[in-house]
């Protein structure tokens, strides 16, 4: 039975309370859950062949008893998940893009155990038919590989809608490549958060942001590879950006979870389900589309696109998709969405920063608050992410004090893992040199392909477990 809409703004209110706020009423645990998203690359050069991919699936699905599989329209399973852990393996908008999602656990070793089991297996498959899975933010081979996305009704209606960008004009600075999620890899991790918790953490890991930037970018983009983390302009200036309120960082300040609420109404929809079919429309903000009696959209068909005019429904709220850099989930967790696929031998730092810094919030946002290495010099968080993100060091910072910041940083996040007593405060290793070198993947990899190393050599270090 279909929800009846009540045409007040306070029913949009207590049904984003209900999905977002209410999961955050509980004593959070200590719990992390992974997804890595992975670039796979054909060693030759040419495109990636598909029927490889498919072979490997088929064989990792068999051999890990992996179940619950979802098949595009092809047959082809996409995604599959192990009902004795949880884990899943699927692909990411197209088949050049492997994902491995790892249900919540308290232990970050028993995450990188596994992932070092399907990792195996999986290169072992793939370099039979001369492919590899590599840590990169952009697959390196994206110019050549096939751009279109996996047959099924959510990825078409996904693309069909990012390339629709050219009926908005000059609304915002849209870049030309729509298909940005065929090749774009993340790594992310959700961390459970309690209400009392949500300004304080919003507030703090936004501020985080630039120095995020300098130990984990890993997306080199631009003609001169200007860009050291070109994900970020992914997002941003596609339809995905159209409302800015869905992508990026947040640009005010939260003090409490009525403000998150808030910020949440102001975000946009852009597709819903109605009889088995996916409806894409204008990206509409929340209290527009709920207060309509009817939007227009399109929808497809064998024979093409047709209009289709429908009725919102508060259920409706299920389809909002947010593209934040710290995005509040259902689960009452928080997803930290901003950091780039890593070289492979170094995925489970980004699961360990960030854990460890849960557990340490308020020395974080102590030491950020008095911060005058980055801050109090006439740029906002939003800015110096931005500037961090080019090759360029903004000559404003002193580098050694940067380097000293991001040396107490992570002091605070290996105390928060000690304190956790596991052993995890380990993974943070390599972010202790990237500190003191101020080097991120992408920069490694930008100046070493000024200095001869070639492209094939970073895809094969980059893939070392």
């Amino acid at each position: 039975m279909k929800m009846m809409i009540k045409k007040t703004p306070q029913a949009l209110d207590e049904a984003i309370y209900e999905k977002y706020i209410k999961p955050t009423q509980r004593v959070r645990k200590p719990c992390v859950g992974s997804e890595f998203e992975l670039p796979i690359v054909n060693l030759s050069g040419k495109a990636v062949d598909f029927d490889a991919v498919h072979r490997l699936t088929n064989e990792f699905v068999d051999y890990f008893s992996f179940d619950l599989a979802s098949r595009d329209e092809e047959g082809q399973i996409y995604a599959a998940q192990s009902l004795q852990n949880g884990d899943t393996l699927s692909y990411d908008c197209s088949y050049n893009t492997l994902e491995l999602s790892f249900a919540a656990e308290s232990d970050i070793h028993v995450i990188d155990s596994r992932f070092r089991q399907y990792y195996t297996f999986i290169q072992e498959i793939l370099s039979e038919y001369g492919h590899t899975l590599t840590g990169m933010g952009v697959n390196p081979h994206y110019a050549v590989n096939r751009s279109e996305p996996i047959h099924s009704g959510r990825y078409r209606m996904l693309l069909h809608h990012l390339k629709s960008y050219e009926k908005y004009g000059d609304a915002i600075p849209f870049h030309n490549n729509p298909n940005f999620g065929l090749f774009s890899c993340a790594a992310q991790v959700q961390l459970d958060v309690e209400e009392q918790e949500l300004p304080e953490v919003f507030n703090t890991f936004n501020k985080l942001e630039p120095l995020k930037s300098i130990l984990f970018a890993n997306s080199l983009w631009g003609k001169n590879n200007e860009l050291l983390c070109g994900r970020d302009r992914f997002w941003k200036n596609s339809l995905h950006g159209l409302n800015r309120h869905n992508v990026d960082m947040y640009n005010v300040t939260f003090d409490s979870s009525e403000d998150v609420t808030s910020y949440i109404k102001s975000m946009s929809l852009y597709c819903v389900e109605r009889d088995g079919k996916y409806i894409n429309f204008r990206p509409t903000r929340l209290e527009d589309y709920f207060s309509a009696d009817s939007i227009e959209g399109e929808y497809f068909s064998q024979d093409g696109y047709h209009p289709i005019r429908f009725a919102p429904e508060m259920e409706d709220l299920h389809y909002l998709r947010s593209f934040k850099f710290e995005d509040l989930t259902y689960r009452g967790t928080v997803e930290f969405r901003s950091v780039c696929a890593q070289p492979v031998r170094d995925l489970m730092t980004v699961a360990a920063f960030h854990t460890g810094l849960m557990e340490r919030l308020p020395q974080l946002t102590d030491r950020l608050n008095v911060d005058t290495t980055l801050y109090h010099k006439g740029y906002n968080a939003s800015e110096l992410r931005e500037l961090l993100n080019r090759r360029e060091f903004p000559s404003f910072l002193n580098k050694e004090e940067v380097s000293g910041l991001l040396t107490d940083v992570l002091d605070i996040a290996a105390e928060g893992l000690r304190e956790r007593n596991l052993g995890e405060e380990s993974y943070l290793s390599p972010l202790y040199e990237r500190a003191q070198t101020l080097l991120s993947p992408a920069r490694r990899m930008a100046e070493g392909l000024e200095n001869g190393i070639s492209l094939d050599a970073f895809i094969r270090d980059y893939a070392q477990l």
